[in-house]
């Protein structure tokens, strides 16, 4: 059985809370969630502590994030609402040369993003991110070639949950946007994203319990309305034990640098609404 090692803000999380069984259901046993390191307890008054955390799951804790590099066969860094402790969370396991699986939202900003990439590199760490819906199952017979423009709905707040629409849409439509615009509001935000090619896409945020949602526009003209009904978190967790067991990496740094670029720029957009921002 291969070990990993949890590295985390703060433990009691819904990230934390669920991957170790569904790694270990997954990989057949193969692979299981050993040790845990959070920085901090969780802030918010009615959360688990890290001892409670680590009762309840089974996963024992342990005292600094060399003990995790140290015990552990592959590493997975978590903080999955805390993107900006990413780098810091990250530096030991991106020296170690063991398979790091880095959690979204990957880095607040494009520059950081860069840095964690030419750390990794640097070290000869092979390391990802990415959120779960770049494996949707709706996505796998799509073909890019022919793609227009791509609309997308999602649940949840802008600055963590948007990472859900952002990374289908560079999956789908590839890396080279030009510039955002804000359309929307505090409670629905909206954002516009231009190409370098003149091809254009758009997402929408609503509030929770609304359905990810996909329309997918080609040149000729014709469309593919996808619901996002798959078990994409499953096959997720899949392509990490896969990566774990071979190396391959199975979202490229570039699409995740175009990710967080967009992402950046979005929130920046939102201070100026209607206004162009370049990514």
């Amino acid at each position: 059985m291969k070990k990993i090692g949890f590295i985390d803000y703060y433990l009691a999380e819904w990230h934390a809370d669920n991957y170790p069984k569904m790694i270990k259901d997954l990989s057949g046993g193969a692979m299981e969630v050993c040790y845990a390191y959070g920085e901090t307890d969780n802030p918010h008054p009615e959360a688990a502590t890290n001892l409670q955390w680590s009762e309840r799951t089974g996963v024992p804790l342990v005292s600094s994030i060399e003990e995790v590099i140290e015990k552990s066969d592959y590493i997975v860094v978590l903080s999955p609402d805390n993107p900006e402790r990413h780098e810091e969370l990250c530096k030991l396991p991106l020296m170690s040369g063991k398979r790091v699986y880095i959690d979204k939202t990957f880095a607040p900003d494009k520059a950081a993003a860069q840095r964690i990439f030419d750390f990794a590199d640097k070290h000869g760490t092979p390391c990802y991110s990415c959120s779960a819906l770049n494996f949707a199952s709706e996505y796998r017979d799509i073909d890019r070639s022919r793609i227009a423009t791509v609309g997308t709905w999602g649940e949840g707040a802008f600055s963590n949950y948007a990472i859900h629409q952002i990374e289908p849409i560079v999956s789908l439509m590839g890396p080279g946007a030009k510039r955002v615009m804000f359309m929307g509001t505090d409670k629905f935000p909206s954002l516009y994203i231009e190409y370098k090619d003149g091809r254009h896409a758009q997402l929408a945020c609503y509030p929770r319990r609304t359905p990810f949602l996909t329309n997918v526009g080609y040149e000729d003209g014709t469309t593919d309305h996808l619901e996002i009904k798959s078990a994409y978190f499953e096959n997720f967790i899949k392509e990490m034990i896969k990566f774990f067991e071979t190396g391959e990496i199975p979202v490229s740094h570039a699409q995740t640098i175009d990710v967080i670029a967009i992402r950046e720029a979005g929130i920046k957009a939102m201070l100026n609404p209607h206004e162009w921002v370049n990514v």
